[in-house]
């Protein structure tokens, strides 16, 4: 029979699945926040909340990989994934403060459906993470990732076209401009993660 003399460390897969959840948790809540015709600013401190979980977490991924002798993946793939995941809510935080912070009042198109691909993506991150462990089926969502990025991409260059078509003052042009650049990088973000996993899959497949 088989063994191992010295136990693998497969609770980092247990760690990335909370920390997915997180992110899940965080986009919903984004989504939320652009719902309606009117944003709900206050959805920014719960988000905030998330972001700060988001870190811990990565934090005590990233503590546990230096005590750990033998990883269930490479040690740098570790820490990329974490660090990546983590970028994921850093982006999403951003998006809802700008949105409070410049009191955005009315939401244009753009935002509301960047909002929803973000959800999508972080769904498929999690949906991916769950088949890495099983080590059957990451490529499936990290492909479905790319296309969530790739449609993300359009909708961001047709909210900005009309942006600068449709609003007159310079102001509100410049708030709504770096704000949709924040959304659309988060689906970026997930995309980012999408590529570690495939990286991962490509070194044990």
């Amino acid at each position: 029979m088989a063994f191992r003399l010295i136990p693998r460390e497969e609770k980092f897969y247990g760690d990335f699945q909370a920390l997915a959840d997180e992110l899940q948790r965080g986009a919903v809540l984004l989504e939320e926040m652009l719902a309606g015709d009117e944003p709900v600013w206050d959805k920014a401190e719960e988000i905030q909340e998330v972001e700060h979980k988001c870190d811990f977490l990565t934090h005590d991924i990233i503590s546990r990989l230096n005590r750990t002798f033998v990883t269930p993946i490479d040690r740098e793939d570790i820490h990329e994934l974490a660090k990546s995941l983590d970028d994921v809510m850093d982006a999403i935080d951003a998006a809802a403060t700008l949105v409070k912070l410049y009191k955005l009042k009315h939401i244009r198109f753009g935002a509301r459906e960047l909002a929803v691909t973000i959800t999508t993506s972080t769904k498929q991150i999690r949906l991916a993470l769950d088949a890495l462990e099983r080590r059957k089926g990451v490529t499936t969502h990290a492909v479905e990732i790319n296309r969530l990025e790739n449609e993300a991409d359009r909708i961001h260059q047709e909210a900005v076209r009309q942006l600068f078509e449709d609003e007159k003052d310079p102001i509100v042009v410049m708030k709504w401009k770096e704000t949709l650049d924040f959304l659309e990088h988060a689906t970026d973000r997930c995309e980012d993660v999408a590529n570690v996993l495939e990286g991962v899959v490509v070194k044990h497949g």
